[in-house]
């Protein structure tokens, strides 16, 4: 029953859907920072990231447990047991529904206190106050819907949680600007279309699990005590993980508006935001992944694991090159077309900010190993620690060296980097028994091809000083049409061709097959 939402087709609808996702995020996230900035101003535009990265803290409980949710019922469903899947989702349900009350009051405390410890003027003391209960409130009821799309993503039904997610983002935007135009614009009505997109998509959540798993139903009989037991077990370590993964990725807006100010946090969020969408992209590609590899594990088809492992690692690494490196080539002319001159001196930081993730964002397919196997209490506290060393050293470069908010993003950088370019990769290949250097290989292609992006990208600018959004597109294009057509002709052996082919939709993969399958076959 299971094996029909991994196939092919099945893959295609995931890829498109992801791929659907993520061009709006791109679309809205350009969009949104110069609305904010012309309605709000940079100040008060800084305080929503803010906001939204201090969701992180406060859904570190249930998220684990949702991490360690999809574990487990992906495993009951691919080995068809639906009973123990009813335990799992119910135990999970009443479980995290219980977490998220608790949760409630530690949301009222923190909306009131944010205005006082960041320092907010007092004409926006208010707004700031609703803004953070609307977000807040927001990721509570959106980690409940968890109980729901985690049975979607137990069914490979990437597509479907993809739609909701389309759904919620696009309903945020329209709420925003229908608020801003009929009333004022306000951080208090941000909050409020944040609240009401988390209610509707939250609804379409319930609906969707529902059709594609009538077998799971809520009932309190299937809830298991013992079952929780082992949910926490692996949750305990997944939140120490979780906690050490914040203090690398949404530890710097904090930091900054506490040492810095709202205006210095509203430019360094601009820059942020680049890192956010590639952070973006690189996500959505790893998830089509991980229910395949969860898959593979449930079967016991270790040998399948590790090559679609290494090569997931691979074709992850040259996904994210592109990106990387436009942005990072192009940085100057991206932010002056994207929001004006005035804001071009952050094109340093926005560099600082991104270049690292060609290593960071490269392992993230190894991660689904850890969680596939349950090898999450080293993960974790690796990175608990490091996370720790994170803070401290942003801290000590940010206000002792010199560079201000700078020393922030170069603390991320290295720290992260030291992380995942050593012990991440090492432990995987731990934990699947496979020589400690597979891992690292992988990512060898990725950093070569960032690298020469960046020199590319480099080289036209020197020939064209002044651009236009149009001849930005134009050579953008030009260099990702021919960087694909390298990568697929030079760059991929036969199996990772099939692999990356398999994720593509049908119609568009005829096209790669007629130009460059039987090119394949003739090298291999």
């Amino acid at each position: 029953m299971t094996s029909s939402f991994f196939t092919s087709k099945q893959m295609g609808k995931n890829f498109l859907g992801n791929m659907l996702y993520f061009l709006l995020n791109i679309v809205i996230g350009l969009f949104l920072v110069p609305f904010f900035i012309s309605t709000l101003g940079i100040a008060a535009y800084g305080i929503i990231p803010l906001a939204t990265s201090i969701n992180g803290y406060i859904g570190l409980l249930t998220d684990s447990l949702n991490s360690s949710v999809s574990r487990f019922l992906s495993v009951n469903i691919q080995r068809e047991d639906y009973l123990s899947a009813n335990i799992t989702f119910n135990t999970a349900f009443f479980g995290i529904t219980a977490f998220i009350f608790l949760l409630f009051p530690v949301i009222i405390i923190i909306s009131l206190y944010a205005p006082i410890l960041f320092s907010i003027q007092d004409s926006q003391k208010g707004e700031v106050f609703f803004l953070f209960f609307g977000i807040c409130n927001t990721f509570l009821i959106r980690a409940w819907s968890g109980n729901f799309t985690v049975s979607l993503f137990a069914y490979n039904r990437l597509d479907l949680i993809n739609l909701i997610n389309i759904t919620g983002t696009i309903l945020q935007i329209l709420f925003i600007i229908i608020f801003f135009k009929i009333i004022s614009p306000s951080l208090a009505l941000v909050g409020l279309a944040y609240l009401i997109s988390g209610i509707v998509t939250t609804t379409f959540s319930i609906f969707l699990s529902h059709l594609i798993n009538p077998d799971l139903k809520i009932s309190y009989h299937d809830f298991d005590r013992s079952r929780l037991n082992d949910f926490m077990g692996m949750s305990w370590w997944v939140v120490i993980n979780q906690v050490g993964s914040l203090l690398f990725l949404n530890i710097d807006l904090i930091v900054i508006n506490l040492y810095f100010g709202a205006k210095m946090g509203g430019e360094y969020a601009i820059a942020l935001q680049w890192v956010i969408l590639l952070r973006g992209i690189a996500g959505t590609v790893a998830g089509l992944l991980t229910p395949v590899m969860l898959m593979y594990y449930a079967k016991e088809q270790i040998e399948s694991l590790i090559r679609v492992s290494k090569s997931a690692v691979k074709l992850m690494g040259l996904f994210v090159a592109l990106p990387i490196g436009l942005v990072c080539g192009f940085a100057s002319q991206l932010i002056f077309i994207w929001v004006g001159s005035e804001f071009v001196f952050l094109a340093p930081l926005t560099i600082v900010l991104v270049i690292h993730l060609m290593v960071n964002l490269a392992v993230l397919p190894l991660f689904a190993i850890n969680i596939a196997h349950n090898k999450v209490k080293v993960p974790g506290i690796i990175t608990f620690i490091m996370g720790i060393g994170n803070l401290l050293l942003a801290i000590f470069l940010s206000l002792y060296s010199g560079l201000g908010y700078y020393g922030v993003a170069v603390a991320a950088a290295i720290t992260l980097t030291l992380k995942n370019a050593i012990f991440t990769p090492w432990y995987a290949t731990r934990v699947l028994q496979v020589p400690s250097y597979t891992f690292t290989k992988s990512m060898l292609p990725g950093i070569i091809s960032t690298i020469s992006i960046i020199m590319v990208s480099r080289i036209f600018i020197t020939f064209e000083p002044v651009w236009t959004f149009f001849n930005l597109v134009f050579v953008g294009g030009a260099i990702s049409i021919i960087y694909l057509i390298l990568i697929i002709k030079f760059g991929l052996n036969e199996y990772e061709f099939n692999l990356f082919s398999a994720y593509i939709p049908i119609c568009f993969r005829r096209f790669f097959d007629e130009a460059f399958i039987s090119e394949k076959r003739q090298k291999s």
